[in-house]
């Protein structure tokens, strides 16, 4: 699908090709890799889709992130009513797993190739990535970024990459053991799920991650906007910076915590539909991205994330995060599996709730509540306990807390 327009040039009619906006709705494997190569060799910028979506979802994804045409696993295209085209130098449109604002909608995040260029140096310097003699394994779902920057890591690098239809322990790890791959991108129930020592390195994200890590596993921070993780043990990947800006009743002072700010050469251009995403940041300059997440540095300069803000359990006049909640409880021998989140409280407005996927007969309540008290703080600790067979979560791995209590 391409558009002429008049530019009033002396009259004359021109011609100017816009970027079309392809969705790939294929499996992974080479196939996906193939796709994503001759679309961008055309000029034109991507949209992964997710082929597990049942069809009313596919619908609402597709409106968000309308593109312009489809490819399909049967290597037909077909032309996609009224779809929009993309800027020159935009790669990518990925869908957020989050929502945008009450909606409920995906937002679809624009990626360039500049920033994808970027990500993918930046996380090869600081992995020495050898293309000579390592290989990618990508076996997240392709339709989100932790999956996907695998795939673009490769290309732009050169770096050799085996891509799998989905995540199988088994034929991960045999993957890692025959040799034929070296890293790989897991999120933190994959990791459970098989020996990381048979890989160079391990990158973990998706989701909150253990506090204590496997050699060999590196814990990134990052999001669809900035086009993978750009925290890599706590630590700024080259040409990222960091800043704060205070939350109500916080003051991002040195130390303190505060909303995080990121700005990257690997951040997004812009969402679909016209809002860049950028805000004021301390410097006067309008280039920041506000990740929505609350956090800190260290005495050592480290990043510290406390979770998102909008997540945070106000019980009584007390703050709550209910990551640093989670974190007390997997402690505990009994428990599998948790999340906390909270329901509304006649007492004290919000109370604080883990939902547990136990071992065996699960913990108790009491055992827990003294757990988090010792750990954090009484005003902490859950004052109600669900034990559920699992936690829902997304594709990417990322507990659904506003889900827990339809897993009830």
């Amino acid at each position: 699908m391409r558009t002429s327009c008049d530019h009033g040039l002396h009259g004359d009619l021109r011609y100017w090709p816009v970027p079309e906006l392809v969705a790939l709705d294929l499996p992974g494997g080479i196939g996906f890799v193939d796709a994503l190569r001759a679309i961008w060799d055309t000029g034109d910028a991507a949209a992964p889709l997710d082929p597990r979506l049942p069809p009313a979802a596919r619908q609402v994804l597709l409106d968000a992130l309308r593109p312009t045409r489809m490819v399909g696993s049967d290597g037909e295209q077909r032309a996609l009513a009224d779809g929009i085209g993309v800027e020159a130098g935009d790669a990518l449109v990925v869908a957020t797993s989050g929502t945008s604002g009450t909606s409920g909608r995906p937002k679809g995040v624009v990626l360039t190739h500049d920033a994808i260029v970027a990500s993918a140096k930046a996380t090869s310097a600081r992995l020495g990535v050898d293309p000579a003699r390592h290989a990618w394994l990508a076996c997240l779902p392709l339709a989100h970024i932790g999956g996907l920057a695998v795939v673009t890591r490769s290309i732009v690098t050169g770096t050799p990459v085996v891509v799998l239809p989905g995540f199988e322990a088994e034929a991960v790890e045999e993957a890692g053991r025959s040799g034929l791959v070296s890293h790989v991108s897991l999120v933190a129930t994959a990791l459970q799920r098989l020996d990381p020592s048979v890989f160079t390195c391990v990158l973990l994200g998706g989701s909150r991650v253990p506090d204590v890590l496997p050699p060999k596993v590196v814990a990134t921070y990052g999001m669809t906007e900035t086009g993978s993780g750009v925290v890599y043990d706590g630590w700024l990947l080259d040409g990222v910076e960091l800043s704060f800006r205070p939350t109500q009743d916080t003051d991002a002072g040195a130390g303190a915590e505060g909303e995080i700010l990121i700005r990257a050469p690997m951040l997004f251009r812009t969402y679909r539909g016209g809002d860049d995403g950028r805000v004021v940041g301390p410097d006067g300059a309008r280039d920041w991205f506000a990740t929505g997440d609350g956090g800190r540095l260290d005495s050592d300069g480290k990043l510290v994330v406390s979770g998102r803000i909008a997540d945070v359990i106000t019980t009584g006049a007390e703050k709550v995060w209910p990551d640093a909640v989670e974190r007390i409880v997997m402690a505990h021998p009994a428990v599998a599996e948790v999340a906390v989140w909270k329901r509304p409280d006649p007492e004290w407005g919000e109370r604080v709730v883990a939902w547990v996927v136990p071992m065996d007969e699960g913990p108790s309540l009491d055992e827990l509540r003294q757990l988090v008290a010792d750990g954090i703080a009484p005003w902490a600790a859950p004052k109600e306990l669900v034990l559920v067979d699992h936690l829902p979560r997304t594709a990417a791995g990322k507990v659904r807390r506003r889900a827990l209590d339809s897993s009830d």
